[in-house]
């Protein structure tokens, strides 16, 4: 009864959320929250509960398989110590830190165990929406953190959670194999997943079969873990980076472009869906507690955003010091300075996989009786959401100002480079290209003019001369074919409204004038 009008009403939110949150200077996640708040007040809402497997199955692989295809594996490999530490060891300290909290305010260790976990990641989503301003490496340290640290704080989850519930006794050897069995066994089947996706790629050659095998490797890869109680999320994260290097040299440019619109629209509305949702659980479960024990929930929600920013500054910190330590008698150089370490400090936000885990969390124990404090653990990593989203982004701009990070300009210099390199190599193999596919003279001398326009445009930019007569010529140039190319589909349209021509012509025609109108507008200055 609920399916259809639940959609309506989440897509609603959404579009909503999108169209004013940039007006009204207020972080989309947080308004989503809000208006999930909001429609528990709705009787028909009220009730809405959302599977524990489901959520994790439906909304963790694909948000964390889009990070790791998007993500740079090169700066990866740069800064690969400070991301194991962060993406491990912090994120144990801080469940640990926060468990322990928990427990002095009066919260059994289960639960305290429980919450730890959900608060401790970092995530990779709203790091990529709230770090825009930051430099590259910067952005690339804390998604890959945030990518590393939900696979081990899924293992402590899993574990809080097994052990409250009574599946699963609290014992060393029983921790170690699991977390041994999670990493290795996560790690194994993403990469088998991504094998057996790249060998079904190289065999397919329609272009809707090439984007489903993409939808169905996470997936997969998340199933096939959890099937031998590894950890899903790594094996989507092993995943998705084994074909960010291996898809781009399978599938065809048809492919890259409905990927990359498919995905980024998928992750879009799970994302904010899932924010929605849980504003709709936040508030089920803050009407379920009485006031003091609503209260008491507020009071930890202040206390424990307070803590992940204090265990963050000192474990990094700490770290710092001990890389300066080991640097200095080895003779390197830490990769990381006390600017780097206080916008990392600040960057810590929390998002959909916290909820995810929150929402996760069952309902009934072994026994039959009711999960201690599940209500609480939903608000109060509700509320830690909403406070380091807030909290973090309002800080954030004078922590970039005090800290003066250097401007990143190596994107635009390496995407420069890579355009240069392919038009002159492009431009020496052109006479034997023009034999194989035997193209005429004045063909040959007309697209060499066209290459040799375009590096003197590169030229420009590289200089940085925006009165330079070649730079001027190309913007007119694309501004005049861009207008163009609307004119013909503006004509087309006008051919299918006086029925001169039926509507699949209009669609074929259409298709590769957007196309060549999607070309033009890349490349348009800014």
């Amino acid at each position: 009864m609920l399916g259809p009008e639940l959609v309506v009403v989440l897509g609603l939110a959404i579009a909503l959320t999108a169209g004013i949150a940039d007006r009204i200077r207020v972080a989309p996640p947080v308004l989503l929250l809000v208006f999930g708040a909001a429609l528990a007040f709705v009787p028909q809402f009220a009730d809405v509960e959302l599977p524990a497997d489901a959520v994790l199955l439906l909304f963790l692989p694909a948000l964390l398989y889009w990070e790791s295809l998007t993500t740079s594996l090169r700066e990866i490999r740069k800064n690969l110590r400070g991301i194991v530490l962060m993406g491990t060891l912090l994120v144990v300290v801080t469940a640990g830190a926060v468990a322990v909290l928990l427990h002095l305010l009066g919260l059994p260790w289960g639960p305290a165990w429980v919450l730890g976990a959900a608060v401790a990641p970092t995530d990779a989503t709203a790091v990529g929406v709230l770090t825009k301003m930051l430099p590259r490496r910067n952005v690339t340290v804390l998604r890959a953190e945030s990518l590393v640290n939900d696979g081990t704080t899924l293992v402590v989850y899993g574990i809080a959670v097994a052990v409250t519930v009574g599946t699963q006794e609290l014992t060393f050897w029983g921790v170690s194999g699991m977390l041994v069995l999670s990493y290795v066994g996560g790690v194994a089947a993403g990469l088998a997943a991504a094998w057996v996706g790249t060998l079904v790629l190289r065999r397919v050659d329609t272009v809707v079969l090439e984007n489903l095998v993409t939808l169905l490797v996470p997936f997969g890869a998340f199933l096939a873990a959890e099937a031998i109680g590894a950890s899903g999320v790594l094996a989507v994260v092993a995943a998705g980076i084994v074909v960010s290097q291996v898809g781009p040299k399978l599938d065809r440019a048809e492919t890259r472009q409905q990927v990359r619109a498919f995905w980024s629209f998928l992750t879009f509305l799970l994302n904010g869906a899932l924010f929605v949702l849980v504003g709709i659980e936040a508030m089920v479960a803050a009407r379920a507690l009485t006031p003091p024990e609503l209260l008491r929930a507020t009071g930890i929600v202040l206390a424990v955003a307070v803590v992940l920013v204090v265990v963050r500054f000192a474990f990094l910190n700490a770290a710092g010091g001990t890389v300066w330590l080991v640097t200095r008698r080895t003779g390197g150089a830490p990769r990381e300075g006390h600017r780097d370490r206080l916008v990392s400090g600040f960057a810590g936000f929390r998002g959909a996989v916290s909820l995810a885990m929150a929402v996760a969390v069952p309902r009934m124990l072994e026994s039959g009786a009711d999960f201690p404090d599940r209500d609480l653990i939903v608000f109060v990593t509700a509320g830690v959401v909403v406070v380091t989203i807030v909290g973090q982004a309002l800080v954030l701009p004078a922590v970039l100002r005090r800290a003066a990070l250097p401007e990143d300009e190596s994107v635009g210099e390496e995407r420069r480079f890579a355009e240069r390199t392919a038009i002159e190599e492009a431009l020496d193999a052109l006479p034997r290209l023009a034999r194989s596919t035997g193209a005429d003279r004045a063909t040959v001398e007309r697209v060499r003019k066209d290459y040799e326009a375009h590096l003197d445009v590169i030229q420009a930019r590289e200089e940085d001369d925006d009165e330079h007569p070649a730079l001027q010529r190309h913007d007119s140039a694309v501004a005049l074919e861009l207008a163009l190319v609307q004119h013909k589909a503006a004509t087309l349209l006008r051919l299918r409204d006086s029925d001169e021509i039926d509507d699949l012509v209009l669609r074929q025609v259409r298709a590769g004038y957007d196309a060549e109108e999607a070309r033009l507008g890349g490349i348009t200055p800014a």
